[in-house]
């Protein structure tokens, strides 16, 4: 296939509930898989190759119905395992035969790896399905008048809100800007107005830094942020309005200064001693940072410590109707691993047993920044930080040419590369787990540890347009790190973790807004002075807008991923639900018109612009084109079939 070619003639399968009769089955149960075979393809015979007990067992599938472009074949797959792996044979065309599996279709035999996955285990909490996650780095989001009569801990330089970041160097993580819980309770209207369902906080416990995860306790809330009684204050706030809120825990390792660890250093024969990894005086640290001191799961107690004590860390916080809803792990993918050591899986379980004994419904995302195939199977944990499946592609797509930021740690810049790059890597990713934990990981565009968008694509403003376009229209959860929605500068991580610029929003009499001679409404790249505004309510408005869109269609919160076009500048996909279906036009640069057969496109004739320009038919194609940085998502109801 060249480049240019759409992908409406290949046959597709996802795990969505367009193409699964349950996607939540128990073992035992048969679910009725559904492939859509373009009539183009010729295909005369489906097998579906599953692997029960690990041996190879195939099942003949036949035809369900016919559209006007395509057969519909439906195959009774039986869930022998506790994870189904399936993926199926075609028979006819040019070719004899093909395999179809979750990178797309093959004529020649490929591992097992990319396989489909139908898991049994008890789904993600049913609000998760359509939630969109706020971010928040406490000590910069909003101070309160409270914050003023709290001492300063002897660790800290206080700072005014409007002091530069320090980025680098020794006073990075010592500047206290003095932001509190009490604080983000008082502007919980901007992120209700923006669309936000999930307010996520960084670490809140006790620590001797200002990100916190370097944690002194977890018995209790930082006195600085508030104490106890703001988070208590501030879940009831956010639950009073029908929102959720998650914590940020640090399963991996404490601070050198957490009482687990004094009580380790100062006793060897404390219990505590077992908690950690000793050879002498000297002790195993996460990157060998000495102020983080590594957990070492072996220990009986500290299992006990931390998931199956009513009080422990994972419990106490999600008890009661006013506890989290939830847990952010950090660091997940070292937690129990070092040397020959691995109870990383063991530990995930035990998590998930002990969160949701607190609350049934409870959420655990992990932070996971490559590979998640061994890691990510729904047993544990309910999803991950999709960092490798989607920030990371999408920054090869949108940085600027002349910016080339690096990535959590890599040793070279991030490549800039075309949308067919893009394309595929999303889909390597995405095979790599069940469909039911892609659904429920984190989609960023960036977050607390990352360059920020607005950085990434340099004076093109319009990019950022795209890259909340398809964060807001991907599978999997999106998560907005505060200020990307009013476009807030950063380098890196800690340079990005800028206080939010209230005194500029519209109406406080601050740099915020638009560029007022913009024509056509077209973004600024900056001020007339010549820097960004601090407070873009142009942007504030585009990401306002796709979340209402993505919260009111069920294609974008609950639909399966078509891919249907990709070239260096164009990506273009359709999300498919049994009530409606909708098409993404994705540009960064302007580029040559995209002719889609109108007929495969299941009704499209009858679609409307759910964000973006109207539709464009020529005779029986549809055509999509773009003078620029674009977005265009048209919707609508397939055929009764």
């Amino acid at each position: 296939m060249s480049p240019a070619a759409h992908l409406l003639d290949t046959p597709h399968h996802d795990g969505s509930l367009r193409y699964l009769s349950q996607p939540h089955p128990r073992m035992g149960e048969t679910v009725d898989l559904y492939v859509r075979v373009p009539h183009a393809a010729s295909v005369t015979s489906l097998h579906v190759r599953t692997t029960h007990d690990a041996e190879p067992k195939f099942t003949a599938g036949v035809v369900d119905r016919h559209t006007a472009s395509d057969t519909w074949w439906r195959v009774p797959l039986v869930v022998h395992n506790p994870v189904a792996h399936y993926r199926f044979l075609l028979q006819g065309g040019e070719l004899g035969y093909q395999w179809l599996n979750g990178t797309g279709m093959h004529e020649r035999d490929v591992p097992d790896a990319a396989d489909f996955r139908i898991t049994t285990y008890d789904p993600p909490p049913a609000w998760s399905d359509d939630a969109v996650v706020y971010q928040i780095f406490p000590d910069r989001f909003a101070r309160s008048a409270s914050a003023d009569a709290r001492p300063t801990p002897d660790w800290a330089e206080p700072v005014s809100w409007d002091t530069p970041v320090a980025g680098r160097g020794r006073r990075t993580g010592r500047q206290l800007y003095g932001g509190d819980l009490e604080g983000i309770a008082e502007h919980l209207d901007h992120i209700e107005t923006l669309g936000a369902t999930v307010v996520y906080l960084t670490p809140v416990f006790p620590s001797r830094s200002n990100h916190r995860y370097d944690a002194t306790t977890f018995d209790r809330v930082d006195p600085i942020l508030g104490g106890d009684e703001a988070l208590t204050k501030l879940a009831a706030a956010v639950h009073a309005r029908g929102m959720r809120i998650l914590g940020d825990f640090t399963t991996n390792h404490t601070g050198a200064g957490h009482e687990w660890f004094r009580a380790a250093q100062a006793d060897p024969a404390a219990p505590e001693r077992d908690y950690y990894f000793f050879d002498g005086d000297r002790y195993v640290a996460w990157l060998d940072v000495k102020s983080l001191p590594k957990l070492n799961y072996d220990s009986a107690e500290l299992i006990r410590r931390v998931f199956d004590d009513p009080q422990g860390v994972v419990r106490k916080w999600l008890t009661g109707p006013d506890g989290l809803d939830g847990w952010r792990i950090d660091v997940a993918n070292m937690t129990g691993r070092y040397g020959a050591q691995d109870r990383y899986h063991d530990v995930a379980r035990r998590m998930r047993e002990a969160a949701t004994t607190a609350r049934p419904d409870a959420l655990l995302v992990a932070e996971h920044c490559h590979d998640t195939s061994r890691d990510a199977l729904g047993d544990g944990w309910h999803g991950v930080m999709n960092y490798a499946g989607f920030t990371r592609p999408l920054w090869t797509w949108l940085r600027h040419r002349e910016y080339a930021p690096d990535f959590l740690g890599l040793p070279v810049i991030v490549p800039r590369l075309g949308g067919r790059a893009v394309m595929e890597t999303m889909r390597e990713f995405a095979a790599q787990m069940p469909w039911v934990t892609l659904t429920h990981s984190f989609n960023q565009v960036g977050s607390h540890d990352t360059t920020r968008v607005r950085t990434l694509v340099g004076d093109d403003a319009g990019q950022v347009d795209v890259a909340a376009g398809m964060l807001l229209t991907m599978p999997s959860i999106p998560m907005i790190t505060y200020g990307d929605e009013i476009g807030m500068l950063g380098e890196f991580g800690e340079d990005g973790r800028r206080p939010m610029p209230w005194d500029a929003a519209p109406g406080r009499g601050g740099r915020g807004g638009t560029d007022p001679a913009a024509p056509g409404g077209e973004p600024p790249a900056t001020t007339p002075g010549g820097e960004p505004p601090l407070w873009d309510e142009r942007l504030h408005t585009v990401y306002r807008d796709l979340i209402a869109m993505r919260r009111a269609s069920p294609a974008l919160h609950a639909g399966g991923l078509r891919w249907v076009y990709a070239d260096d500048d164009v990506l273009v996909y359709l999300r498919e639900h049994p009530q409606q279906t909708a098409l993404v036009h994705l540009a960064r640069l302007p580029h040559d018109p995209v002719r889609l057969p109108a007929a495969a496109l299941d009704g499209i004739e009858s679609g409307c612009a759910a964000y973006g320009p109207g539709l464009v038919v020529d005779g029986d194609e549809i055509v999509l084109s773009a003078g620029g940085p674009h977005v265009g998502v048209w919707t609508w109801s397939p055929r009764a079939q």
